[in-house]
């Protein structure tokens, strides 16, 4: 498969900062590349680089051949770019967000108007078309947003974390919408810190922190990095934790963990079923009432506290 995105030993400093550090990837033309990472990790940073809005101190990076730094008037001509904030004017109507876009990508007026009525009803947003912009929602602001930059039928698209501070429903249906898009053939980076967005859309993964690319692979692949199943508990009776670990430890590859503010229980196993059925046994004949049981693989969230040493949460608030 074809590389629709490049980038080699990319490195770009601010200062004191390393904001990357010899990052390298590949995008397969046709698929989804999702980065993940903390705050300050270095994505918004390559994404800002691949749409030549930074230069790279060192390093290469090309988009369907041709290079960032000496063909970067054919290179937006090639993409379109989506950043944590809706880009769009909120005082002018979504019909004419998209024929301003359209105009000052050099289309005509004709095919600026036509193409601006073609995004609006893709992005279900026809409705709407004579509202300005400050009477959408967060969610149709996005839209908007994305459809202004298909205004030119860009082959790689970059997003970057194009669902952030979206409610639950505006961020599925903006799932949604970036599956079409790939459907159509469209190359997507991805940027997220929602890690089950990117397992649910990206084909493949790089996870970055301190501007490295400490792992990548698929969703899967990340994951059996972390370790195999997990029986995880709650007790009926939470000060009965540490007998039940007692009882249950021997079932473990590793030793049982507890968190005290889920109340939870977890032990790493390898025996699936037969574990599941054991530990029940074991807890029934202890009189040890379960309020919850069940076998749980890892999941990306898993993935990232492995490899970053923290919880993305964590991250979030600290943002905050």
């Amino acid at each position: 498969m074809a590389a629709a995105v490049e980038a080699h030993n990319l490195v770009l400093r601010y200062g004191k900062t390393l904001a990357l550090n010899r990052t390298s990837f590949t995008v397969p033309e046709g698929t989804v590349l999702g980065v993940l990472g903390p705050n300050g990790a270095g994505k918004t940073t390559a994404v800002r680089i691949l749409a030549t809005l930074l230069k790279a101190d060192s390093g290469s990076a090309s988009v369907f051949g041709l290079d960032v730094l000496t063909q970067a008037d054919k290179v937006r001509a090639t993409i379109g770019l989506t950043g944590q904030f809706a880009a769009v004017d909120e005082y002018l109507t979504g019909y004419e967000n998209l024929e301003m876009v359209g105009r000052l990508f050099g289309l005509s007026k004709p095919v600026s108007r036509q193409r601006a009525d073609e995004l609006l009803t893709r992005f279900e947003l026809t409705d709407a078309r004579d509202r300005t912009v400050k009477q959408y929602s967060g969610g149709m602001r996005r839209r908007l947003d994305i459809g202004a930059s298909l205004i030119g039928h860009p082959r790689v698209l970059f997003l970057d974390e194009p669902t952030s501070g979206l409610d639950p429903r505006s961020r599925i249906g903006m799932w949604d919408l970036i599956s079409d898009l790939v459907r159509d053939g469209t190359t997507i980076l991805l940027t997220t810190q929602y890690l089950e967005e990117a397992d649910r859309l990206a084909d493949s993964i790089i996870v970055l922190d301190k501007g490295s690319v400490i792992a990548e692979g698929t969703s899967d692949q990340l994951k059996s990095q972390v370790g195999g199943e997990r029986l995880e508990l709650v007790l009926d009776d939470f000060t009965q934790a540490s007998r039940s670990v007692e009882l249950l430890a021997p079932l473990g590859i590793e030793p049982p963990t507890i968190d005290a503010q889920t109340r939870r229980i977890s032990i790493p196993v390898s025996g699936g079923a037969d574990d599941l059925a054991e530990a029940l046994a074991r807890l029934k004949s202890a009189n040890l009432a379960v309020l919850d049981i069940g076998l749980r693989r890892p999941n990306l969230d898993d993935v990232f506290l492995s490899l970053t040493g923290h919880a993305v949460d964590d991250e979030k608030k600290d943002a905050s």
